[in-house]
């Protein structure tokens, strides 16, 4: 188990490492325009040169990230744990959801800067209209493909429904719980980074956008390098999470 995992590490760094090297030579080779993809070195360098305005307009960011996050994703799996629960809840909603899931959720933005106003208000509603339903389908999903025998076992215990719910639906659906975080996490990410883009007066979005009217490529990319760290660090979290969900399983 600990020689596959040594592997699986290694193939992702060495993947990870091929993936650099050719940001790095094809742009210098010319196979790639440097107008469009500024070699590594360059974004590196633009990341260290604007340093103070990335810091400037991180912080924004992650605020309307964490806010995003603890709406879109805490409200989706709880929603959709009640909804797992019912069958009649899922025959009524799923269609009514998956129908609005269809809906092209770009076209509300400008809805959500008429309501909330230019600030974070209108970043963190679009985010979470993004990220909302797809962390509740997911939810539901794992939820009712849980064994149905293990409800009948904790009702034939006289276990009311709340119950079920906290001793055997959640501890039963961790993984599934972990995957719908994982979804909604990268959405919300990507939800607020383009509300950022769309119409802002801050944010990494907005610096990106800035950049890019200047023909700045390598800024364009250091301010994609930062996104890419903070969709990283997310998804470390959410692998410790899941470790610690195994032990807890074993």
């Amino acid at each position: 188990m600990l020689r596959t995992d040594r592997q699986i590490r290694l193939g992702q760094a060495a993947l990870l490492l091929f993936i650099l090297v050719c940001w790095e030579v094809l742009p210098r080779a010319d196979i790639v325009p440097k107008l469009f993809v500024p070699p590594l070195s360059e974004a590196l360098g633009a990341l260290a040169r604007y340093h103070q305005d990335y810091l400037a307009q991180l912080p924004t960011t992650l605020l309307e990230i964490a806010a995003a996050y603890g709406i879109a994703c805490g409200g989706g799996v709880i929603l959709g744990m009640l909804i797992a629960s019912s069958a009649r809840a899922r025959r009524m909603s799923l269609p009514v959801l998956r129908s609005a899931y269809a809906v092209p959720l770009v076209v509300l933005y400008p809805v959500m800067m008429v309501w909330f106003g230019i600030g974070i208000g209108s970043k963190i509603g679009f985010a979470v209209i993004f990220a909302f339903i797809p962390t509740l389908l997911t939810t539901v999903a794992g939820v009712a493909a849980l064994n149905p025998a293990l409800l009948e076992t904790g009702r034939a215990y006289g276990a009311a429904r709340w119950q079920q719910i906290l001793y055997i639906q959640i501890p039963a659906s961790l993984p599934t719980l972990v995957g719908a975080l994982r979804l909604g996490g990268a959405l919300v990410i990507v939800g607020v980074i383009v509300a950022e883009m769309l119409g802002a007066v801050g944010g990494l979005g907005f610096l990106i956008t800035r950049y890019r009217t200047l023909l700045n490529s390598p800024g364009v990319y250091g301010g994609i390098i930062l996104v890419l760290i903070i969709t990283g660090g997310h998804e470390v979290l959410l692998r410790r999470l899941e470790q610690r969900i195994e032990r807890f399983r074993a």
